[in-house]
């Protein structure tokens, strides 16, 4: 198959490139670079099948190959990233994935699009299923990505029923692993740096919300899997194993072996409270479950955080 893949230079899309490569296909990258590094693709470029375009999918686009599947990855995708950038990540959700399914429907290809357990919001059910509509604030100041991705989630479903194109949607919680940017401010990276530089850990509140931290192996397999099933709604991917921030921070600084302290900051506004996926429906339609526990996770993704933490300090020393 040819998969072409819009925010391939980022975290998953990036682990997703090389998954489809490893399989046998060819894989047409796009990314604008915003948020994606180059060198999360610098090692594809190994692989006959692979070829990249620089591009923003918020503008129209098209290319000349036949293609098999089109995933639609690209947007920011942290607190920090769609903060600094709430009009880009509200362009991407909606015009970049009315381009993305348009190219779809031209090509007769089979469509995926990366939602997020966002769309559940602060819920009031819990653990979340597939059938709770969500618990979101519209007009707050995580609402840019909450909502750009319950529309881009409508507007896939009106595709399928309007136009007939062959949709998938996976719903991603918390995913960690080697290739995450150490500055988005994703609560794994932040902890992990903090520690390793033996900063401050800081938790926001008292740190007793919860969430549910899939490794990015098994992130990728379950979206692999779901890629290749026959159902068209959406299906949550993510470990089902609940941990306080608390928790997490606990576990890195004993992992890392770190003497950073923990301190409270102000909770965000609208951040949710707990986020746990109900798997039911993945593992009844997908055969799928996580298999990398927490604490394996961590030890698995601290030497890219050791080695960028290294790369980073030599450059600093440098220019000075």
């Amino acid at each position: 198959m040819r998969i072409l893949i819009t925010g391939a230079a980022g975290f998953l899309g990036s682990h997703l490139a090389e998954r489809f490569l490893n399989e046998g296909h060819e894989v047409i990258g796009v990314d604008n670079f915003v948020t994606g590094s180059r060198e999360n693709v610098e090692f594809l470029y190994g692989f006959e099948g692979f070829r990249l375009i620089e591009r923003d999918v918020s503008q129209p686009f098209f290319v000349s190959e036949e293609i098999d599947g089109v995933l639609h990855f690209a947007s920011p995708a942290s607190p920090v990233d769609y903060l600094e950038l709430p009009i880009q990540t509200l362009k991407v959700g909606s015009l970049g994935t009315h381009h993305a399914l348009g190219l779809a429907m031209a090509k007769g290809a089979r469509f995926l699009l990366a939602s997020t357990s966002e769309v559940y919001g602060d819920p009031q059910v819990h653990p979340q299923e597939e059938t709770y509509w969500g618990h979101v604030n519209p007009i707050g100041p995580r609402g840019v990505y909450d909502e750009a991705k319950r529309f881009a989630e409508a507007m896939t479903m009106a595709y399928h029923r309007h136009h007939g194109v062959e949709t998938r949607i996976v719903r991603i919680f918390n995913t960690y692993g080697p290739r995450m940017r150490p500055g988005d401010g994703r609560v794994v990276s932040n902890f992990i740096m903090q520690a390793l530089r033996g900063d401050p850990i800081t938790i926001y509140g008292d740190g007793s919300q919860t969430r549910s931290f899939c490794y990015v192996t098994d992130e990728v397999d379950g979206i692999y899997r779901l890629f290749h099933s026959d159902r068209a709604e959406p299906v949550n991917i993510g470990n089902p194993n609940e941990f306080t921030i608390r928790e997490l921070a606990e576990a890195v600084l004993e992992e890392t072996g770190s003497s950073s302290v923990i301190e409270s900051l102000p909770l965000p506004e609208d951040d949710p409270k707990v986020r746990q996926p109900d798997i039911t429906l993945a593992k009844e339609l997908l055969g799928w479950e996580p298999k990398v526990q927490l604490r394996e996770g961590i030890r698995e993704t601290l030497p890219f955080f050791r080695d960028a933490l290294e790369r980073h300090d030599a450059k600093a020393r440098t220019i000075q």
